[in-house]
């Protein structure tokens, strides 16, 4: 199936070194309910996480009419050749709207063209969970404080019905 087109006003694009703190306050909104039910909302630690692995070469801004409200990241895996969606937020005001579901569908058939599997981790009590099921994701660990999904390749014959 080709990819659907963007909702109205919505385009990915690469990011820059100069959008960390940007990036950083739009994680810090999109986490903050579901880090604040588990008693782990700390904007130190999430500074250190996101500066640790933030690389602009795999990041995304996802964009509304030119704002930004969103952003992705794919990373490859190198010992396993497969590919860790290592972060996907969208600004508590732009949830809902299906753009995290559009981004989703972009990174799966771009995984999908590659035939790669995807990886993804979940906080245990957020509501990313059922998103990650819905799109495909398979329950294969659970930790402390977080769940561990992974998306198998799609075999040749599968990547016609996404």
């Amino acid at each position: 199936m080709p990819t659907k087109s963007p909702p109205p006003g919505l385009s990915l694009k690469p990011a820059g070194d100069d959008d960390f703190e940007a990036l950083l306050l739009l994680r810090l909104a999109a986490m903050r309910e579901s880090l604040e039910q588990v008693g782990r909302f700390d904007p130190q630690r999430a500074r250190e996480r996101l500066s640790r692995g933030f690389q602009p070469k795999f990041t995304r801004n996802i964009l509304m009419d030119g704002e930004l409200v969103g952003f992705v990241v794919v990373v490859p895996l190198e010992d396993s050749g497969e590919w860790l969606l290592d972060h996907l937020y969208i600004h508590p005001n732009a949830q809902k709207l299906g753009i995290g579901s559009w981004v989703m569908e972009q990174v799966l058939q771009e995984a999908d063209r590659h035939g790669k599997a995807v990886r993804v981790t979940a906080l245990r009590l957020s509501d990313a969970n059922r998103f990650y099921q819905r799109h495909g994701f398979q329950l294969q660990a659970e930790g402390e404080w977080d769940l561990y999904y992974l998306r198998p390749a799609a075999s040749a014959g599968q990547t016609d019905l996404r």
